[in-house]
């Protein structure tokens, strides 16, 4: 199975609820009008793009159908996939420089999959050709650091922790001291997800973040948010709390294969205009996908396999 086709498949989920649900609001009529515009933003907002970007959407709709003198709904249609992919199309570096050394520090709740990301992540960098070190700063549970450690192993890369309870800031130190010493290029930082106490998860953020700018001040610097895009709208209420803490540069949406909700990824990048810089479309060790705008739409608007 080509890239293509594993991102189709992996998107199939997403694809039928929304695509099913807006195909059968522009099958039913043949004309624009305000009923079809009702039933096509309470679609959008049923594929879980959010209340905000479903109106936006359907805003833009209105107002080029009218400058452009369309009626008929199929017409619309292609300026709906038009709008889609151009909230989706955005500038998306990847989040390493070659030639410099660059630093990640990795962020989510518990259970988003921001270890596995990680491992994932350090994988597939090393096969590129870069020396990675992992710095297991989430000391709050033992389980987190245990489950870096095999990630580690399997993704072969150097890993620096410390026992459960200790202090963030110490491991991101001896991290970044290792990182020089061994002249590796990439640090990943793994750190602790309490969300519901922001005052102490904004405290830690800050220390380790003081530590990395001391210690890399020329370095390329991303700070990827992990999601769960099974939660939906919740993911892009995580989004929007942690950007209150963290500068984020990225997003990394885990689980799209097991959801119906992957619309969220439209409403996060329009609403927040962070990047989503990966996607997760499986479980295997490759499936972690940096994000590319035109696949994601080209495989968003594909037709399902009974349409084949």
């Amino acid at each position: 199975m080509g890239l293509f086709d594993k991102l189709k498949k992996g998107l199939e989920k997403t694809r039928n609820s929304i695509m099913g649900n807006i195909g059968s609001v522009f099958s039913s009529y043949e004309e624009i009008g305000e009923d079809f515009y009702e039933e096509l933003e309470e679609s959008l907002i049923l594929g879980d793009m959010g209340m905000e970007t479903a109106v936006q959407v359907v805003e833009t709709l209105r107002t080029k159908a009218k400058e452009r003198k369309l009626q008929r709904t199929d017409e619309v249609y292609e300026l709906f996939k038009e709008e889609i992919s151009r909230i989706l199309e955005t500038q998306n570096p990847d989040i390493v420089v070659n030639g410099m050394t660059n630093v990640i520090l990795v962020i989510g709740v518990n259970g988003a999959g921001k270890t596995t990301s990680i491992g994932k992540m350090a994988y597939q960098l090393k096969e590129a050709g870069h020396h990675v070190i992992l710095a297991a700063a989430d000391t709050f549970r033992a389980a987190a650091i245990d489950q870096l450690k095999v990630w580690a192993d399997r993704a072969g890369v150097e890993i620096v922790c410390h026992k459960e309870g200790s202090d963030p800031g110490a491991v991101v130190y001896d991290a970044a001291d290792i990182t020089h010493s061994r002249w590796a290029d990439v640090l990943i930082c793994d750190t602790a997800g309490r969300l519901h106490n922001k005052k102490n998860l904004m405290e830690e953020l800050g220390k380790i973040n003081r530590i990395l700018e001391r210690e890399f001040p020329t370095a390329h610097r991303e700070v990827l948010l992990v999601l769960d895009a099974t939660t939906g709208q919740n993911a892009l209420s995580q989004a929007k709390l942690f950007a209150q803490v963290a500068p984020i540069t990225g997003i990394v949406l885990t689980k799209l294969d097991s959801t119906a909700k992957g619309g969220v990824v439209i409403g996060i990048m329009n609403e927040l205009g962070i990047p989503v810089k990966y996607i997760g479309v499986g479980e295997g060790i490759e499936d972690l996908r940096p994000f590319n705008a035109r696949e994601f739409a080209e495989a968003l608007f594909a037709p399902s396999s009974a349409e084949e």
